[in-house]
């Protein structure tokens, strides 16, 4: 949870500091200010205004407004506090602890995952966690890259010996690690060569196209493909994935002259965020009108930090050898790309 209980040993609770305003985070502060009477709610004036909003009854004594670099003196704790708007709220921000150089820092840094038997990166294997960070901070951040960039900037003359996030693993070893890669998931650049494929298929065909060019890129060395059917994947996991990887190729079946229905929102979340930095290759099928293919070209389209590699490449019914030299070949032309930015 975002909320920082700082009190007496006696735990008559004097303070909430309220880093995020979502109800997961801010669920029991109505419970809170009934328990301790005393108690005041420390945040930004958004928190306080969008805390009212949903809800909570806050008269303006039972509030602490804080800006930019405010100090809360606790005595031997000195706390701090710096904005980081649409991180991924517009009240976002991250409390320092300068006594002790703990950074509590919101959603920033968290994971989706459970803790099981350990909260301390240096007490787990991180590699779950490192998996999971990337879901997370793709399908939840990742549209606000220029935000976490400016945050990034801001903390980065701060000592920082803990990064406490509201979701996930403690941070207390692997912090340098932790903001690099931060930093590159702001900047929608790929950590990995490789290439994700993502198709939506009614009859298998375009599933037959999807093999195909997997199998190809297979046989020019590409070691990491990874091939997704939209219908059965959770969205969430696509996504992350394709944060990942250099290499991305969409396929769809035409339906009722569009695009696949379970291929719909994907095109329109990666639409959306903006997504870069990624060679493209398109296929699709159809029997009659299309529809799919044309869909994904237009997404292409829209967004100019993506190269699109080679022509869209739709069959109409079952693949013939014709139909799989073409498929082959948009293969290579993706594989060439990904081989020479080896060097």
């Amino acid at each position: 949870m975002t909320l920082a209980l700082v009190g007496c040993q006696s735990w008559e609770v004097q303070y909430i500091i309220v880093n995020h305003v979502e109800p997961d985070h801010s669920g029991s502060i109505k419970n809170l200010l009934k328990i301790y009477p005393e108690l005041k709610v420390v945040g930004n004036a958004k928190t306080i205004m969008m805390l009212r909003l949903l809800g909570v009854e806050l008269p303006d004594e039972r509030t602490m407004v804080v800006k930019e670099k405010d100090v809360l003196d606790l005595g031997k704790h000195k706390l701090t506090f710096y904005l980081m708007p649409m991180v991924h709220w517009p009240e976002s921000m991250a409390t320092y602890d300068i006594t002790d150089k703990i950074l509590f820092s919101n959603d920033a840094f968290g994971s989706f995952g459970a803790l099981d038997g350990a909260v301390f990166d240096d007490e787990v294997n991180t590699d779950f966690f490192t998996d999971e960070m990337r879901r997370y901070y793709s399908n939840i951040v990742g549209k606000f890259g220029a935000p976490v960039n400016a945050v990034l900037k801001k903390l980065s003359s701060l000592e920082i010996s803990c990064i406490c996030p509201s979701h996930g693993l403690i941070w207390r070893k692997y912090i340098k690690e932790l903001i690099e890669r931060y930093q590159k998931w702001a900047n929608m650049e790929p950590t990995k060569e490789g290439v994700v494929i993502v198709y939506g298929s009614m009859y298998g065909h375009t599933a037959e196209m999807a093999e195909y060019l997997g199998r190809e890129l297979g046989n020019r060395g590409i070691k990491d493909v990874i091939i997704f059917d939209s219908s059965k994947t959770d969205h969430s996991y696509i996504f992350s994935t394709i944060w990942k990887y250099k290499g991305l190729m969409l396929g769809s079946c035409a339906h009722n002259n569009d695009v696949y229905p379970k291929m719909e929102p994907l095109l329109h979340k990666l639409q959306n965020y903006g997504l870069k930095n990624r060679y493209l290759g398109i296929f699709g099928n159809m029997m009659w009108s299309g529809g799919g293919v044309k869909k994904i070209k237009e997404f292409a389209d829209s967004l100019p930090g993506l190269e699109q590699i080679g022509e869209p490449i739709e069959i109409k019914g079952h693949v013939t050898p014709i139909e799989r030299d073409r498929l082959i070949e948009l293969a290579n032309l993706m594989a060439d790309k990904l081989i020479a930015d080896r060097k």
